[in-house]
């Protein structure tokens, strides 16, 4: 079910025109744009942030194992996913990697930044439908079997109206995967570059889900088992105002694949169905309750 943002009528068929209002999204380099006065620059990321993600995230371990961490949820919980969102879909990377995943379901991609859809569109060809828009306004209601956030609600100041609009377009009975940064005492120049607003506490996502409406299936954190490395590039180097954050995703090929290693453990813990207790990102799967 479509949701006019203007009247906030909902209503179904193929076309957006609201038949309440008449009112209609914009477009934006081809793709429907729900938030055009945020689509060149916002205070979420840096404008050119995507053409470096998408130069560096198939050659950085930390994506790569993100993404089959993802895809391991996505196909263990909801392998019957018609339907599937993934708010801040950035270049596609992840996007791609869960279409893959789930072959039969519609695949729906959407960033708040429009250049950031340049890269998703050459990455996924025409496998999704993409959009350009504002996570704290979603102009959908029971639509999606499953929706992805994956290190965005940290970008958002009110992560909790978020989360809210994330029920909203759920289906009854339909889940969501997040991921976060964790640990506050981590905040460094990296966060900084990246336009964080927290660092998430252990309990802090999932208490934020139960009060969305949320019931959670999973709750670990990951990038565990590397914990004490970060803590100390983060606490040393990564304090520095001239610190680049752009070398972290450009290791040398060895250093990087050593490093994947150890993610692939944690990865291997929590398909056991291991609770990971402290690490450097977070991840929830959770579900709304299908009387809602």
């Amino acid at each position: 079910m479509k949701r006019c943002l203007t009247c906030l009528a909902e209503f179904s068929g193929p076309a957006w025109i609201c038949p309440h209002c008449d009112s209609a999204p914009q477009s934006i380099g081809g793709v429907l744009a729900f938030a055009p006065e945020l689509a060149l620059e916002n205070d979420g990321m840096a404008p050119d942030a995507h053409h470096a993600l998408d130069q560096v995230q198939h050659r950085s371990f930390w994506f790569r194992s993100r993404s089959r961490l993802l895809v391991e949820m996505a196909r263990r919980y909801f392998p019957e996913t018609r339907a599937l969102l993934e708010i801040g879909c950035g270049t596609g990377y992840v996007l791609s990697a869960l279409a893959k995943a789930l072959p039969h379901a519609r695949i729906v991609g959407s960033e708040i930044y429009a250049n950031g859809l340049d890269y998703a569109k050459r990455r996924l060809d025409s496998r999704a439908e993409l959009f350009q828009m504002n996570a704290e306004a979603i102009p959908f209601v029971s639509e999606f079997d499953l929706i992805a956030a994956c290190d965005v609600l940290e970008h958002v100041e009110n992560d909790r109206h978020v989360l809210s609009e994330i029920y909203r377009a759920l289906q009854p009975g339909g889940g969501i995967i997040l991921t976060v940064p964790q640990h506050p005492f981590l905040w460094s120049q990296s966060d900084e570059i990246a336009c964080h607003k927290r660092r998430y506490r252990t309990k802090e996502l999932r208490e934020k889900a139960r009060e969305a409406g949320f019931t959670i299936l999973r709750d670990t954190s990951f990038v565990t088992m590397l914990l004490p490395i970060l803590v100390l590039q983060r606490l040393t180097k990564g304090r520095r105002k001239d610190y680049d954050t752009e070398a972290e995703f450009s290791l040398p090929r060895w250093l990087d694949h050593a490093l994947e290693k150890p993610m692939t453990f944690d990865r291997q813990l929590i398909k056991l169905g291991i609770e990971l207790p402290a690490g450097g990102s977070r991840m929830i799967v959770a579900i709304k309750r299908k009387d809602s």
